[in-house]
C-alpha cells in the first residue's frame, strides 16, 4: 500500500493506492477529513464501431451507510436511482475530465466513484473529481490530466478554500472550480458557481485566489503518478486518406460555408445535410465503409469554416456581430388560469415558465445521504423532443434536465423572499419550446416573468446569457496576436464547434449562477475576465427587454392561486388545535376546505382556494386557542346536560359549565327542565381554575 499526503486548504487530503478494486484499470481512496471516496476507472478492452460520439460513463455513487442512516421505504431498505444531488456530482466530475480523453478514443470508459464515509462536515463532490482525475492518471487509460479541483467561500469579507457545510451556511458565495496545467500555468476547465448578487471583480478574485491550491493538488498528483502510474495504452492513431479528403473537398466546394451561414436554424440544417447526403451518396457508391469517414472529415471542414470565420474576420454564422444578442420577445400572463407564467424568446430559443404557489405543506422532503429537510423553491426544466424538431421517448427528466433546471434555481435562489415575508411553496417550471443555444439562461428570464407575473415579492428580474469562445486551436494561453474571440449569445453552430460555454445569470445588482464547460484544454485568467464583463453588459441590455414588460412583481397574488393567512398561539396550545388523533384538525380542514400547517413554535400556517376559506379556519384556530378572562360574556350553545349542571361551548372546542344552582334557586328542578342540548345562552366567566376549567352563569344573573 502506497498512501499520499497533502495540506490542502484547512484539512489533509489523503490517498491510499491499495488493491482493493484490483481488477479496475486505476483505483485509489482519496480522504478529506473522514470524508472518503472510492475512485476507480476501467476502459474496455475492444473498440466500439460507428461511434460519433466518446463513449464515456461517469456515476458518483451516494451510499446511506458511509452517513450511518438507513433510508428507503417500509418495504425497500436499499439505495434505489441516484438522487439530484447524486446526479448533479456526477455531472459536475463528468463536465472536467471530458475534454481530455484523445479525440480519436473509442473505447468504453467507466469513471465510478464511491462515497464510503461522509464526516457531515466535508463536501464529497470535490474529492470525487480529484479522485476521478487521479484513477485515470495512474491508469494506462490514455487522458491528458490530472486536473484538480477546489471550492471557494467567502466569510467575513475574505476568501476561504474548501469550506465545511457550516461554513458554507455563513457564505452567500459557492464557486467551484477546476484547473488544469500546460505550459506552466493553469487553466481553468469548468466552473460552478452561486451568489447572492455578486460582483464580477469579486470572482475575478477568488479565481486567482483558488489558483495556487489547484497547482498544489496537480502537483502532488504528478507526484503520485511517478511513483505508481502505469505506461498508457497507445491508441493508433487513423492513417489519413488523402484521396477521400480531395474527394469530399470537391463535392462540398463552396456550398459548405454558403449553407452554414443561414439564420433559419432549420434552413441551415436541411442545407448542410442535403451537402452530407451527397457525400454520403457519392462515397457509398465507392466504398460503402468509407461513408463514415467521409462525414467526419465534412464536420471537420465545417469547424475549420466556423473558427477561420469568426477568429479571423469576426463573421457569425447568423450575421451577428461577435458582442451582438439576438432578437428578443418577451411576454407575461399568457395562461388564462396557472397563478403565474412568461414567455422569453431569443432568436430561435424559447422558453415559457409557469408558476405554481402551494401550502407550506407542500414542500418538497429531502432524504438522502447529504441533505436531509424541505425544500420551498424548487424550479424544473423540460426539454421536450420537438424543442430540436427530433422524435424521442418521454422517459422522464435526463442528466442533462436535471443540471439545466438546478442552474435556473440556483441563479432565482437569491431573488425569492424569506418565508416569514411570503410563507408559500414555489414551484416553477421551464417548457423548453424551441432550442437554438442557451436554453437554461432562457430559462432563468421566462421564470422571473413567471415570478413577477404571478405577484411573488422578488428583488427583481433575473437573466442570464451563455458567452462562447473561438480560438485558432494553437494555443489558449494569452499571446500578443490575442488569436480568439469571445462571444455573446452563442447559438447553433458556435455552441456545437465552439471552444467554450460559460453561462451567466444574474440581475442588475450582481450575478448569481454561473457554469462553465470548455472542449478545449482550458482558459485563461484574462479570457474569464473578458467574459464576465461582456456577460455583465449583455445582461443589462436583456433586463431592459424585460422591464418594458414586467419591470416589478404584480401588486395583487393570481385569483387563481390560494391564500395564506398566518396566525400565532401559545405553542402549549398545540395539542388542543390538532386534537386526540388529530380529530380537531382534520374536523376544522373538513369543514373549511382550507390546508394547516402548524410549526412547533406556535405559527399556523393557513391556507385555502379563497379567503374566505382561510379566515374561516382562522377563526376556529383562534377560538380554540384564545385564553378567555374572568367576566367576558359569551352567547354559548349548550352541548351536553349532567345531573349537576350543563356544559355550554363558548369558543370552538372551549366549553365552561354552568352549574344548576345558577340556573335555577329551586333544588327540586332537574338540569333537562332549565336546559337543552342546543340552546343558546348568554353566559359570562365567573371563574377559572388551577387546572384551566371555565365556571360560566347566566349572564343577567351571573354572581361570584
Amino acid at each position: 500500500m502506497e498512501k499520499f499526503k497533502l495540506k490542502l486548504g484547512e484539512r489533509e487530503l489523503v490517498v491510499e493506492i491499495k488493491n482493493l478494486a484490483e481488477q479496475a484499470n486505476g483505483s485509489l481512496l482519496i480522504r478529506y477529513g473522514d470524508t472518503l471516496i472510492l475512485a476507480t476507472c476501467v476502459m474496455s478492452k475492444l473498440e466500439k464501431e460507428n461511434l460519433d460520439f466518446f463513449p464515456l460513463i461517469v456515476d458518483y455513487e451516494e451510499r446511506y451507510y458511509a452517513a450511518g442512516k438507513i433510508r428507503g421505504g417500509r418495504f425497500m431498505k436499499r439505495e434505489g436511482k441516484p438522487s439530484d444531488e447524486a446526479i448533479l456530482v456526477s455531472r459536475l466530475i463528468d463536465r472536467p475530465i471530458r475534454p481530455l480523453f484523445p479525440k480519436n478514443l473509442n473505447r468504453e470508459v467507466q469513471v465510478l466513484l464511491t462515497c464510503l464515509s461522509w464526516d457531515a462536515e466535508n463536501d464529497p463532490d470535490i474529492i470525487g473529481i480529484i479522485g476521478a482525475s487521479l484513477s485515470l492518471s495512474i491508469s494506462d487509460i490514455p487522458w491528458s490530466g490530472p486536473i484538480s479541483s477546489v471550492r471557494v467561500a467567502r466569510i467575513d469579507d475574505r476568501f476561504v478554500i474548501n469550506p465545511t457545510y457550516q461554513q458554507r451556511e455563513q457564505s452567500q458565495f459557492d464557486l467551484v472550480l477546476t484547473g488544469v496545467e500546460q505550459k506552466g500555468e493553469i487553466l481553468t476547465n469548468m466552473i460552478e458557481g452561486g451568489f447572492d448578487e455578486t460582483s464580477e471583480e469579486l470572482l475575478s478574485g477568488a479565481f486567482e485566489f483558488a489558483i495556487p491550491y489547484l497547482k498544489q493538488a496537480i502537483d502532488f498528483q504528478k507526484e503520485i503518478m511517478e511513483t505508481v502510474g502505469k505506461t498508457k495504452v497507445t491508441i493508433q492513431e487513423k492513417q489519413k486518406d488523402t484521396e477521400l479528403e480531395e474527394e469530399v473537398r470537391y463535392i462540398i466546394k463552396d456550398r459548405l460555408e454558403e449553407a452554414l451561414y443561414q439564420t433559419n436554424k432549420a434552413k441551415r440544417i436541411a442545407s448542410v445535410d442535403e451537402i452530407k447526403q451527397e457525400v454520403s451518396t457519392i462515397i457509398g457508391e465507392k466504398d460503402p465503409y468509407k461513408i463514415k469517414s467521409a462525414l467526419a472529415l465534412v464536420d471537420d471542414e465545417i469547424e475549420k469554416i466556423i473558427h477561420n470565420n469568426i477568429v479571423q474576420n469576426g463573421k457569425r454564422p447568423d450575421g451577428r456581430k461577435i458582442d451582438e444578442i439576438r432578437q428578443l420577445h418577451v411576454e407575461a400572463g399568457l395562461l388564462p388560469r396557472t397563478h403565474g407564467s412568461g414567455l422569453f424568446e431569443r432568436g430561435q430559443t424559447k422558453s415559457l415558465s409557469i408558476l405554481t404557489l402551494g401550502s407550506p405543506g407542500d414542500q418538497q422532503l429531502l432524504e438522502g445521504m447529504e441533505i436531509v429537510g424541505k425544500k420551498r423553491f424548487m424550479h424544473h426544466y423540460n426539454f421536450p423532443p420537438y424543442s430540436v424538431g427530433e422524435i424521442k421517448p418521454m422517459r422522464g427528466p435526463g442528466r442533462r434536465e436535471i443540471g439545466h433546471g438546478m442552474l435556473a434555481e440556483k441563479a432565482l435562489l437569491p431573488l425569492i423572499p424569506s418565508f416569514e415575508e411570503f410563507p408559500y411553496t414555489i414551484r416553477v417550471v421551464s417548457e423548453i419550446l424551441s432550442s437554438n443555444g442557451s436554453s437554461s439562461m432562457a430559462a432563468v428570464s421566462s421564470s422571473s416573468l413567471a415570478l413577477m407575473d404571478a405577484g411573488v415579492p422578488i428583488k427583481g428580474p433575473a437573466t442570464g446569457i451563455a458567452i462562447g469562445l473561438m480560438t485558432d486551436q494553437s494555443s489558449i494561453v494569452d499571446n500578443p496576436n490575442k488569436k480568439y474571440k469571445i462571444l455573446a449569445d452563442i447559438q447553433g453552430p458556435e455552441d456545437h464547434y465552439g471552444d467554450m460555454d460559460f453561462k451567466i445569470a444574474g440581475t442588475r445588482n450582481g450575478i448569481t449562477a454561473i457554469q462553465m464547460d470548455v472542449k478545449i484544454k482550458g482558459i485563461s485568467h484574462n479570457i474569464f475576465k473578458e467574459a464576465l464583463s461582456l456577460g455583465q453588459k449583455i445582461r443589462a441590455q436583456i433586463l431592459d427587454e424585460i422591464e418594458k414588460t414586467l419591470a416589478k412583481p404584480r401588486e395583487n397574488l393570481s385569483p387563481y392561486a390560494p391564500r395564506i393567512i398566518t396566525i400565532k398561539i401559545n405553542p402549549e396550545k398545540i395539542r388542543e388545535v390538532i386534537g386526540p388523533g388529530g380529530k380537531v384538525i382534520n374536523e376544522i380542514i373538513a369543514n373549511t376546505g382550507a390546508a394547516i400547517d402548524i410549526d412547533q413554535s406556535g405559527l399556523v400556517f393557513i391556507t385555502s382556494e379563497n379567503q374566505e376559506g382561510a379566515q374561516k379556519a382562522a377563526d376556529i384556530i383562534e377560538g380554540i386557542t384564545r385564553e378567555v378572562q374572568i367576566g367576558e360574556t359569551f352567547n354559548g350553545k349548550v352541548k351536553r346536560l349532567i345531573d349537576f349542571g350543563a356544559f355550554v361551548e363558548i369558543l370552538p372546542n372551549q366549553e365552561g359549565l354552568i352549574h344548576i344552582s345558577q340556573l335555577s334557586t329551586n333544588r327540586a328542578k332537574k338540569i333537562n327542565e332549565l336546559a337543552k342540548v342546543g340552546d343558546v345562552i348568554p353566559v359570562k366567566v365567573i371563574s377559572i381554575d388551577e387546572q384551566g376549567r371555565i365556571n360560566l352563569a347566566p349572564e343577567k344573573s351571573a354572581k361570584r
